[in-house]
C-alpha cells in the first residue's frame, strides 16, 4: 500500500485547530452533537467484545431503510471512511480498473490509488451541474472494470443522482459483471426526500453511510456497509476481523440511541438545513465574484470565482484566513482548480454563517484584480 497524507486531512479543521478559527465554513456536517443531547446512559455497559458484524440492534435499525436486505447484511464500521477502505481493499488488487466520480471524498480516490489500482475518472463538470452520465461511465469501463464508485448527494457539490440515472448505472454494472458503490453519507439531507438506499435494488451494489454528517455525530465513528451479495459480505467481515476484530460497543450503543431518536432529530436537523441553504443561496444569487451550481442535498456546495474577478485563490485563503479567521475547503483538497472551494453551511450556526459569508466578501473585495494575466 502506497500511504500518503490527504490534503483535505493534513489541512482540515481540527488538525489546524478549532481555537485559530473564527468562522468555520470548511465542514461537510451539521453542527456536532453532544451525548447530553441522546441521553444515553452507558453505566451498565459491559465492555466485552461484540458481535463482529455490530451490535445486532443496531443494524436492525440499519437495515430497516434497505428492502431486501437483513441485519446481517449489514456492517458497522469505525466510520464511512474505514467501510470505504475494507470495500476498496477486499475487491481491489495492484491493476485492477475502476470508474471514479471526480471530485470526490478524497478516501474515493485515495486508497485505489495507494492499492495501485488502474483509475479512470469520470470528471464532473461544473457547466453540466455537476450531472452524472451512464453513457460517459460506459465509455471508461473495460472487461477488467470491477468497480464503479459514486456519491449521492456528492461532496463537495452537492449534486444529487435522480432515480433513473441510478438505474441506468446498476443496469450497466450488471451487464458488465462490475459492482457500484455508492457513497450514501448525505442521502436523509436530499431536498425533496431521499432515494432508495442503493443496496436495495441490486446485490451488485454496496452502500456505504455513517452517522457523521446528518447526525453530526463524528467523534463517536459509526459508518457501515450494506450489501446483498452474501459472498462479497463475508469478505467484508474478513477484512474487518484481521483490522479490528469488532467494533466500539461504547460507539455502537451510542449510535443506537441516536437513531431511536432519529423521528424527533431529524425533522429538527432537515428544517436548519433548509434555513442555512436558503441564507447562502440568497448571498451567491447574483455575486459579483462567486457562481456555483446549487445543491440539491447535503450541506455543501462548490462555489468557483468567476474568472472576470481575477482573484489569486492563493492570496484569498491567504487573506480569509489570516485577516478574518475564516476557512473554506478549496479546490485541491478535490483535485480540482483552487478556483472552486467547498462552501459548508451545515456546520456554523446562524451567525457564524452569516460572520463567514461576510468575510468571503471581504476577501474577495480586498483580492480581486491580484491574479496575473
Amino acid at each position: 500500500m502506497r500511504y500518503r497524507r490527504m490534503p483535505i486531512e493534513a489541512e482540515s479543521p481540527e488538525q489546524l485547530g478549532y481555537g485559530r478559527i473564527r468562522c468555520n465554513l470548511a465542514e461537510s456536517s451539521v453542527t456536532d452533537a453532544s451525548l447530553a443531547d441522546l441521553g444515553v446512559d452507558l453505566g451498565g455497559l459491559v465492555l466485552q467484545y461484540g458481535d463482529h458484524l455490530g451490535l445486532p440492534e443496531l443494524r436492525e435499525a440499519i437495515a430497516a431503510d434497505v428492502p431486501g436486505a437483513t441485519p446481517d447484511n449489514v456492517m458497522v464500521t469505525p466510520g464511512a471512511v474505514a467501510a470505504l477502505f475494507l470495500l476498496h481493499t477486499s475487491l481491489l488488487e495492484p491493476g485492477d480498473h475502476l470508474v471514479v466520480a471526480r471530485p470526490n471524498y478524497a478516501t474515493n480516490v485515495e486508497t485505489p490509488r495507494a492499492i495501485g489500482a488502474d483509475i479512470a475518472f469520470l470528471d464532473l463538470r461544473h457547466e453540466d451541474n455537476w450531472a452524472v452520465d451512464p453513457d460517459r461511465i460506459a465509455a471508461l469501463m473495460t472487461p477488467r472494470t470491477k468497480l464503479v464508485s459514486l456519491t449521492t448527494p456528492h461532496n463537495p457539490t452537492g449534486s444529487t443522482l435522480d432515480l433513473a440515472t441510478l438505474q441506468a448505472v446498476i443496469d450497466l454494472v450488471e451487464r458488465r459483471g462490475a459492482r457500484l458503490l455508492v457513497d450514501e453519507t448525505y442521502r436523509e439531507m436530499t431536498f425533496g426526500g431521499p432515494l432508495p438506499v442503493a443496496a436495495s435494488l441490486s446485490p451488485s451494489v454496496v452502500s456505504v453511510s455513517s452517522l457523521s454528517k446528518t447526525y453530526g455525530l463524528p467523534g463517536i465513528r459509526i459508518g457501515w456497509a450494506v450489501t446483498r451479495d452474501a459472498e462479497l459480505g463475508a469478505k467484508l467481515l474478513a477484512a474487518k476481523e484481521q483490522v479490528l476484530i469488532s467494533g466500539s460497543l461504547v460507539d455502537e450503543t451510542i449510535a443506537l440511541g441516536a437513531l431511536r431518536r432519529r423521528p424527533v432529530w431529524l425533522p429538527i436537523i432537515l428544517n436548519r438545513i433548509g434555513a442555512a441553504y436558503t441564507a447562502t443561496a440568497c448571498w451567491l444569487d447574483g455575486h459579483e465574484h462567486l457562481e456555483w451550481v446549487a445543491p440539491r442535498g447535503g450541506v455543501v456546495g462548490f462555489p468557483r470565482i468567476r474568472a472576470a474577478s481575477r482573484v489569486d485563490p492563493d492570496a484569498f485563503y491567504r487573506v480569509l484566513f489570516e485577516d478574518h479567521g475564516t476557512i473554506v475547503g478549496p479546490g485541491h483538497w478535490f483535485e480540482q482548480p483552487r478556483e472552486h472551494f467547498r462552501l459548508g453551511y451545515g456546520w456554523p450556526g446562524p451567525d457564524e454563517l452569516r460572520d463567514g459569508l461576510a468575510a468571503i466578501d471581504a476577501a474577495l473585495a480586498t483580492t480581486a484584480g491580484s491574479a496575473s494575466v
